[in-house]
């Protein structure tokens, strides 16, 4: 079965609340309005889509770069919502691996859902499954 995609977004723009509110309180030196579109843009180009396979987190504005987490290799899902967030509706979700490159895969503010947590959590379990692996940990 092919890799399909399943959902694809950046991050909120509230991540850049502080520097939009900076510049839009010093927008009378025009260099802010260029420091905030560039802000927008970057967070615009960052973007995060699960397949039913794996996480990629794609990110830069002239090159761009991916990096990828295999599905398999999840082993706890939490969902944060400091109130700022909360206050947008939106969320963390951070996802602990056992990849070594990437331990603690951080999605920032994540339009929150409990369908897209339980979305990946069963995505997950698929894979395992298809993959015949398991998360054995040893202290």
């Amino acid at each position: 079965m092919a890799e399909q995609s399943v959902w694809k977004g950046p991050p909120s723009q509230v991540v850049n609340l502080s520097v939009f509110a900076l510049c839009g309180l010093t927008f009378f030196l025009v260099v802010p309005l260029f420091i905030a579109l560039w802000h927008w843009i970057k967070t615009r180009s960052d973007v995060y889509e699960l397949t039913t396979e794996r996480i990629l987190h794609s990110v830069g504005v002239f090159s761009r770069s991916t990096d990828t987490l295999e599905l398999y290799r999840v082993k706890d899902i939490t969902v944060e919502q400091p109130f700022v967030l909360r206050l947008f509706t939106l969320c963390n979700i951070a996802i602990h691996t056992s990849d070594h490159t990437n331990p603690v895969f951080v999605m920032p503010a994540m339009p929150f859902a409990a369908g897209l947590q339980d979305q990946l959590r069963a995505l997950v379990e698929k894979r395992r499954d298809e993959k015949r692996v398991r998360e054995v940990d040893f202290q």
